[in-house]
């Protein structure tokens, strides 16, 4: 099966989640607004393509099938790439810990733009730094113990014990939370071990090796979900 891919050109977003298991899978796939421009998507946004009509990017094409949503798209390619246990029950805690996963790329998004989506990061900075100090201080540790723990109940390597999708989201997410709040990370670190050995360990797996030191990954930039504003930042 060869994938199309669908989002948007030079963004460091949501769409990296889904690049990262078909590159650690080595899927064969085609970027498509890369390859062609982002109007490519326009058929598909409006409706008048084949397939399910997506609400937003990213979005996957298999066949002629159309599969939107972040978690909705690692689960369906999870089986076929072999990034998910086969049993019901486990496939069904990966969805739930992607779920979580989007919860918290969904704050991050809210901590630059706390306001509005449509409004510019500069017309909202007192309310971002107020939201910033809430991520720094609350919602961060939360979810990143919350997710430290999980791996210590499931064997101390994998939050499923074997690799899967959920353990390259992960990384994402820590690589894109170093980016954007590198001071506080810093101070959370020692206090997240296992998360920190299982991101070192995803970034030594061949494709993903390969995948980050190749022209297909974007740098992390203030166009994507994990922006780096250095006043939004602190120890803690």
């Amino acid at each position: 099966m060869h994938y199309e891919l669908y989002y948007w050109t030079g963004i460091q977003g949501r769409g990296e989640f889904v690049r990262l298991a078909l590159e650690d899978a080595g899927a064969g796939y085609t970027d498509m607004a890369r390859e062609h421009g982002d109007e490519v998507m326009d058929a598909f946004l409006a409706g008048k393509a084949e397939g399910g009509r997506p609400f937003a990017p990213p979005f996957l094409k298999a066949g002629r099938q159309v599969v939107a949503q972040v978690a909705a798209i690692l689960d369906f390619l999870g089986p076929t790439l072999d990034l998910v246990p086969h049993a019901a029950s486990r496939r069904t805690q990966a969805v739930q810990l992607q779920l979580t996963i989007a919860d918290l790329v969904a704050e991050v998004h809210d901590t630059h733009h706390p306001i509005a989506a449509s409004a510019y990061y500069e017309d909202q900075r007192a309310e971002a730094k107020a939201r910033a100090a809430s991520m720094r201080g609350e919602r961060m540790p939360k979810f990143l113990d919350y997710f430290e723990n999980v791996i210590k109940e499931n064997g101390g390597r994998h939050p499923l014990r074997e690799h899967s999708y959920v353990d390259l989201s992960l990384f994402q997410l820590l690589s894109g939370l170093d980016y954007m709040f590198p001071q506080r990370m810093r101070t959370l670190w020692p206090s997240l071990p296992l998360l920190a050995a299982l991101k070192d360990r995803v970034e030594k797996r061949p494709g993903i090796a390969a995948y980050l030191k190749s022209e297909r990954r974007v740098a992390f930039n203030t166009n994507g979900i994990f922006r780096h504003y250095p006043e939004l930042d602190a120890p803690e």
